[in-house]
C-alpha cells in the first residue's frame, strides 16, 4: 500500500470505529421514548397499574441508553474536527449550523424534559408528566432528523455552491430537503422503532419463558408484537424507496449494492440479473463468480423486465466503491427485514388464534425462544445499512464533490494510530458499562411494589394546606 494512503484508511477506519459503537444507542432512545409514551397514555387514561409498571421499567433501559448515547455522540462530533479537518473546515456554513440545530434539540430540548420526565413522578400532576414524556419522544425524533439531514447532504449535496474551497449554501431549503433525505430519514426513525419493538418484544418474551410477572409483560408483548406488523411492512417499502433514490443519484453505489458490474444491452448479451451471492475479481470489472437470477435486477430498481441499471464498468476506476461490504450488508438488511416480518405474522396468527392470552402464551416456548433472539436482528440491520451507506459512498466524503483524501486531516500514522486507540479504549468502556447496567436491570426486573403516584397536582395541593410549623396548627386559609 502506498504510504500517502494511510491516512484515510486509518482515518476512516477510526470513524468508522466511532460511528458503529455510537449508533448502537440512538434508536433504541429515539423508538422506547416513544413506545415509552404510549404506555405511560394507556395508564393515564385507564388506570391499569400494569402500564405503570411497564413504563418505569423500560424507563430504566432509556435512562442507561441515553446517557451512552450522549457519551459516544459528544465523542462522534469531536472526531469530526480531528479526524476531518479539512472537510469540517469546508462544509462549516452548512454542516456545522445543521449539527448545531441538532444540539440544540438533543441537549436542550431533550435533555430538558427528559429531567423531568426522570424526576418528575408525583411532583407533576400525570397529563403534565405524559406531557413531558412526549416531548422526549419529539425531540429525540427531531435530533435523528438532523442527523439524517447532514448525512443525506454528503450523499446527495444540493443547495450549495464552491467559493475559495468552502461549501456555501445557496438554496437552505434544496439543501436540507435533499433528494437523500426524503427516504432516508423515514426509514431511520422506523428502523429505530422496529429494533425497540424487537428490544420489548424480546425482553417480555424471556419474562414470559421464565414465567416472572406474566400477566405484566404478556400486555407489552402482546401490543409489541401487533405494531410490528405494520411497522415491519412499512420498513421494507421503504426501503424499496431508498433503492430506487439510490439508483435514480448514486448509480455507482447502486451498481456496488448489487455487484452489477455491466449495463443492460438491448441485444440480450447482458441482462440485468439479480445476483443472490457473488464476488468480485481481482480488478473489480466483474464478479469471480455469481449466483443469479434474471431480470430481477430491472424488476427491482425499474420495475421493468428490461429496464437499464447502470453498471459498474460505466465509470472510473477511481470513482467506484468497494463492493463486497455494500453488497453483502444490503442482503443482511433484506434478511432481516423479512425475518422481522416474519416472526410479526407469526405473532399476528397466533393473536387471531387467542393464543397470546397470559393463560396461553407462555406454552408457545418456540415462538417466544425466537421472539426473544429477534432483538439482536435489528441493530445488525442497523450497522450493516450504516455501512452499505458509508463505504458505499467511499471515495467521496460529499458525493461527486469532495473526495474523502481531502477531507482527512494531515496527521502522522502514529497520531492516526493513538486517537485510534484512545477511541477503542474509550467506546469499548462505555459499551460494556451500558451492557453491565442493562444487564443488571433486566435481571433484576420491574418494581412490583413501590407504591402508585398520584396526580402530582393533588400531592402539592396536600402540601400546601398542611400544617407547616408547631404553632399554626390550625392555620387561617391565605387569601391568595
Amino acid at each position: 500500500m502506498v504510504e500517502n494512503q494511510w491516512p484515510v484508511l486509518l482515518s476512516r477506519l477510526d470513524f468508522g470505529w466511532i460511528t458503529t459503537l455510537h449508533i448502537l444507542y440512538p434508536p433504541l432512545t429515539i423508538g422506547l421514548a416513544t413506545l415509552l409514551f404510549f404506555s405511560e397514555f394507556r395508564w393515564v387514561r385507564s388506570g391499569n397499574d400494569h402500564w405503570y409498571r411497564l413504563c418505569r421499567f423500560f424507563e430504566k433501559l432509556l435512562i442507561v441508553n441515553f446517557a451512552a448515547g450522549v457519551a459516544t455522540g459528544i465523542t462522534m462530533e469531536m472526531a469530526f474536527g480531528i479526524l476531518y479537518g479539512p472537510f469540517s473546515q469546508a462544509v462549516g456554513p452548512f454542516f456545522g449550523q445543521v449539527l448545531g440545530y441538532e444540539t440544540i434539540t438533543a441537549f436542550m430540548y431533550e435533555a430538558g424534559f427528559i429531567g423531568l420526565m426522570i424526576f418528575g413522578w408525583g411532583k407533576v400532576s400525570k397529563r403534565m408528566h405524559l406531557f413531558a414524556t412526549f416531548n422526549v419522544a419529539l425531540s429525540s425524533a427531531f435530533s435523528a432528523m438532523w442527523i439524517l439531514v447532514a448525512n443525506s447532504w454528503m450523499q446527495t449535496p444540493t443547495g450549495v455552491t464552491i467559493h475559495d474551497g468552502v461549501f456555501t449554501v445557496k438554496d437552505w431549503w434544496s439543501a436540507l430537503v435533499n433528494p437523500d433525505v426524503v427516504y432516508a430519514f423515514p426509514h431511520m426513525l422506523v428502523a429505530c422503532l422496529e429494533l425497540s419493538l424487537a428490544v420489548v418484544i424480546s425482553i417480555s418474551a424471556y419474562y414470559l419463558l421464565k414465567r416472572r410477572n406474566v400477566s405484566t409483560f404478556q400486555k407489552a408483548f402482546k401490543y409489541a408484537m401487533l405494531v410490528l406488523v405494520p411497522i415491519a411492512a412499512l420498513q421494507i417499502y421503504l426501503g424499496d424507496g431508498m433503492g430506487l433514490t439510490v439508483a435514480e443519484d448514486q448509480k455507482p453505489v447502486l451498481a456496488a449494492m448489487e455487484g452489477h458490474y455491466d449495463t443492460y444491452n438491448p441485444d440480450g448479451s447482458v441482462n440485468t440479473g439479480w445476483h443472490v451471492l457473488a464476488w468480485p475479481n481481482a480488478d473489480n470489472t466483474g464478479n469471480a463468480w455469481a449466483i443469479t437470477i434474471p431480470h430481477v435486477l430491472s424488476l427491482l430498481e425499474t420495475h421493468s423486465w428490461d429496464g437499464k441499471v447502470t453498471g459498474m464498468n460505466a465509470f472510473r476506476a477511481n470513482d467506484r466503491p468497494s463492493v463486497p461490504i455494500p453488497f453483502y450488508g444490503f442482503r443482511v438488511m433484506v434478511a432481516v427485514g423479512f425475518a422481522m416480518f416474519g416472526l410479526s405474522l407469526w405473532g399476528l396468527y397466533l393473536w387471531f388464534r387467542g393464543r397470546l392470552a397470559a393463560e396461553t402464551v407462555t406454552s408457545h416456548r418456540w415462538f417466544l425462544r425466537a421472539a426473544v433472539a429477534s432483538a439482536f436482528l435489528p441493530y445488525l440491520s442497523v450497522w450493516v445499512g450504516w455501512w452499505t451507506r458509508e463505504v458505499g459512498r467511499q471515495p467521496w466524503v460529499v458525493y461527486g464533490i469532495m473526495r474523502t483524501a481531502d477531507g482527512v486531516s494531515r496527521m502522522s500514522n502514529a497520531q492516526e494510530l493513538l486517537w485510534l486507540g484512545c477511541y477503542v479504549v474509550f467506546e469499548l468502556a462505555v459499551w460494556g458499562s451500558t451492557w453491565w447496567f442493562l444487564n443488571k436491570i433486566v435481571r433484576n426486573g420491574p418494581d412490583m411494589t413501590s407504591p402508585i403516584p398520584g396526580d402530582g397536582d393533588q400531592n402539592l395541593g396536600e402540601l400546601e394546606d398542611a400544617p407547616r410549623f408547631k404553632h399554626d396548627a390550625n392555620p387561617t386559609p391565605s387569601p391568595a
